[in-house]
Formats: structure tokens, sequence, C-alpha cells
């Protein structure tokens, strides 16, 4: 059956076709290893793959053609990439929602969670301490129900971080995830000058899904799986999408997603910036998040991770701190691009230091400050980087994708890396992660060429002699 999902707004249509799915996965169980070596020489060349393809990949068991997948997603994300690896922290801003969603510690008759809304002065507070952290880049989460103010509240969320500063540091660039919203109310949230417009379907399989959102407005499937649709309408062209692994299969949930961003790049002409790929982690009040229905092992993390890197190469991969240090690190080189780090997932956590209190979201794996993850990351041969650029030249959506798949965003990419991560260096880091870091840079410039050699030497001069923010 062809699932349609419609916004009764903008008319626009949103097609799941599970019957499509289910007999793909069926026809798809065991595939033989000439096979499966195709698919990988094809998505060798950065071109993508089509569900047949990716549903081959799923297939894998083989110790040896294992081996091979996480190979060429190493060798595609290198490509891509390089070693830069973005940080970013989330910023939550109100616990209050008006969901009833089985999975979430803020589901609204949850008895276990102290309800919050912080105040734009405890906004500037929080803020400032991410700053006097380092971070550059944050990402504001609210539960789906706001203050009075309503859609106001985070506008003017927004607002106070852009114009919270600490010595040298300031936030850069704001992305959001945040409820549904209609076509106009994007238009503000754009207005407000935000970078990426973050929501994540959860399950896209409709029966589970009406299962695990039993009340509330996001009850609606349709209303949820169009929203990207309303958001890219609005201009707000770098959108991003996610699936809460454990929820449904996950072979289903991948094929689904494809499916989701062909759409939006038969529409839009291009599809998402970037993927979230949460597990489902232990929540207050949440059984189900304690015992998944369908739990993804790690080797199967794995093998998600590596296989969006090769069926989407040239869109960026989020991993959150949900995750353990070590599923983190190896999961890097498969196809991740993007980490928060010294994560709170409570209102007002980074005042009170309180990663495990009653207000928080869900149960974390990496507990570890933004210094020591900068000095890991360092450590493992990977430039930290804090990098805004793209956002504040317009080199976003279509603009983007343009530069991205010739190869052309590391001639910016790259030296913008360096000098943000020598800026957190000079300015934040611990004398041991500074040393790291500086080794780092050294041989990172060793690997370059020499255009790009000539812009990050510049740019690093500017740096050390006190100037900030500077970046091509």
């Amino acid at each position: 059956m062809k699932a349609q999902s419609t916004s009764s707004q903008t008319g626009a249509t949103v097609a799941i076709n599970a019957e499509q799915i289910e007999h793909i996965l069926a026809t798809h169980r065991r595939c033989d290893a000439v096979l499966v070596r195709e698919v990988l020489a094809k998505a060798a060349e950065h071109k993508g793959l089509d569900a047949r393809q990716v549903a081959a990949l799923m297939s894998i068991s083989d110790p040896e053609l294992l081996h091979e997948l996480f190979e060429t997603a190493r060798k595609v994300k290198q490509e891509i990439y390089g070693s830069r690896l973005v940080l970013f922290a989330p910023l939550y801003i109100s616990n209050l929602c008006s969901n009833e969603c089985l999975y979430c510690a803020f589901r609204a008759k949850s008895k276990g969670v102290k309800r919050r809304a912080l105040t734009q002065e405890e906004i500037a507070r929080e803020t400032r301490i991410l700053v006097e952290q380092g971070h550059k880049r944050i990402l504001i989460v609210a539960g789906e129900s706001y203050p009075r103010e309503g859609l106001k509240y985070v506008l003017d969320a927004i607002e106070t971080v852009y114009n919270t500063r600490s010595g040298r540091g300031e936030i850069r660039r704001v992305n959001v995830n945040l409820a549904p919203l209609s076509v106009d109310e994007f238009r503000q949230l754009k207005a407000a000058n935000i970078g990426t417009y973050q929501l994540f379907q959860e399950t896209y399989h409709r029966e589970t899904y009406a299962q695990m959102h039993v009340a509330g407005p996001k009850k609606d499937y349709d209303w949820r799986i169009s929203a990207m649709d309303r958001a890219m309408e609005a201009g707000i062209d770098d959108v991003g999408i996610g699936v809460l692994f454990g929820l449904f299969d996950w072979r289903f949930e991948v094929l689904a997603m494809m499916q989701h961003i062909a759409h939006l790049e038969a529409k839009f002409g291009v599809g998402p910036h970037t993927i979230s790929v949460p597990r489902l982690e232990p929540a207050v009040d949440s059984v189900i998040a304690s015992q998944p229905p369908h739990a993804v092992s790690d080797i199967d993390f794995r093998k998600i991770v590596a296989i969006l890197r090769l069926a989407v190469p040239y869109t960026g991969i989020i991993m959150s701190t949900r995750e353990t240090p070590n599923i983190r690190r190896e999961s890097f080189a498969l196809g991740v691009s993007q980490i928060s780090a010294g994560s709170r997932t409570n209102p007002g956590g980074y005042s009170h230091d309180d990663n495990e209190g009653d207000e928080s979201q869900f149960q974390l794996g990496d507990h570890r400050p933004l210094d020591e993850v900068v000095r890991d990351v360092a450590e493992l041969g990977y430039i930290p980087s804090f990098c805004t650029a793209c956002y504040r030249l317009g080199r976003t959506g279509q603009d983007f994708m343009d530069l991205a798949k010739p190869g052309d965003i590391k001639e910016h990419c790259d030296p913008n890396a360096l000098s943000t991560f020598l800026e957190y260096l000079e300015d934040y880091a611990s004398p041991a992660t500074r040393a790291v870091g500086e080794k780092r840079i050294a041989e990172a410039l060793q690997q370059m060429s020499a255009s790009q050699v000539r812009t990050s030497e510049q740019l690093l001069k500017s740096v050390r002699i006190g100037e900030r923010d500077v970046f091509v």
C-alpha cells in the first residue's frame, strides 16, 4: 500500500511506499558477494545509491564483506569531508510538551520530569557558559509546547543567543530542532537568521508511529512528515531529518528515509543538509525507551552510518552524545561529519551541571567535557571544526551542493576548519589539548594542496596575531 502524507496548507504530498519497501527487503535478504561488491564499486564513485543497492548492503553479514563496506565508507568519507569533524552543543530552552510520545521523558503525562521553560536571562546565562567553553554553533531544542508567547518565545531565544557574548567568543550560528510549523511561521524562523531547521520523523512506519504517539499534535503523521516541504517553501534551504532507531526495523526506516530524500530532491532540487542517527535510550517514565521494540545492535548501528554515507555521500551525518565515546570514535571514519560535545539535555543543565537530572530528555552515553572531546578527536587524526562560514556566506542548499559535488568545497572548509580550531586552542583549550592541537594543525598542513596551504597559513597567521572570525 502506498501511503501519502499531505499538508493541507500547501498541498505538498510526501509518499512513503511501504509496500515497495517491504518487497525490496524481502527480495534482498540474501545477496551474493558479486552483487555486493558491484554496489560498493558504484558507491565509491560518490554518486549515491538507489533503494535496491542500499538493500543489498543491508544484507551483509559476512565479516569480509562487512570489512569492505566499512572500508568503502571510510574512503568516501575521507574523499568528501577530509579529516574535518564539526562540533556543536544542544541548548534545551524548555521541556514543556503537549504530546504523549511513549519513548520520551518530556511526554505530557510524565510525572518524573520537572517542567521548566528558561527565561531569556537564563538562556543568556546558558549561552554564555557554552561560549566560554569554546562553542560557536548551537542547536536550540524545545519540547513541543511553548510558554504563552508561543513561537515568539523561540524567536526571542534565538535573538538572545546571538546577542550573548563573552570575551572574544560568541555563537555564530543557531540551528533549531522545533515542532512542525506553518509556512508563515517558518518564514518568521528564517527571518530570525537560523542555520538548519531540524526535525525527526522518529519512525516512518505509519502503524508504529500511531502506537508511539498516542496524543497531542505530534500524533498527526502527515503534518510532521510534510514539515520539510513547508520549511523549504518558506525559504529555509538547509533542513535536517532523522529517525529514532529502535522504534521499528532499521532497514525499513533507512529505505523510507531514502524515499523522503528523493521527494525533497525531486521537488526542491536538493535533499536534506544533514541526517541524524539517534538510537533509543532510556528515559524517565518510559518502559519503551529502556526496552526498544526493535533494538539496534552496535554492529548494525555502524552499518547504518556506513550505508547512509554511501547512499547520500554529500549529506552530513550527525551523531549525538547518546552514544558512548567508543561508538562515536568508531563511527567518525564510517561517515559521521558532525558531533555534539559536552551536551546537556535538560533546560538549565549547563548552569547546574546536572546531566542526569530529572529534567533530562534521555540518558547520555558520552559525558566528557568539550575540551576532552576536542583532544580525543585531534588525537584520532581529525580536525575539530567550529566553522560556520557557509551559512553566513550563503553557501547553503543547492549552492552548497554545487560546490560539494565537484569537491570544490574543500578549498573553503579545510582552511576554515583549521582557523576555527586554532581559535579554540588559543582561547579555550587546556595546555594538554593545545599541545595535541598544534601538532595536528602542523600535520594537516602537510597533507593539503599548495593553494589550501597558502589560504590556511594566511588565516592561521591572522588568528595568531589576535584576529577572530576569519574565514573564506
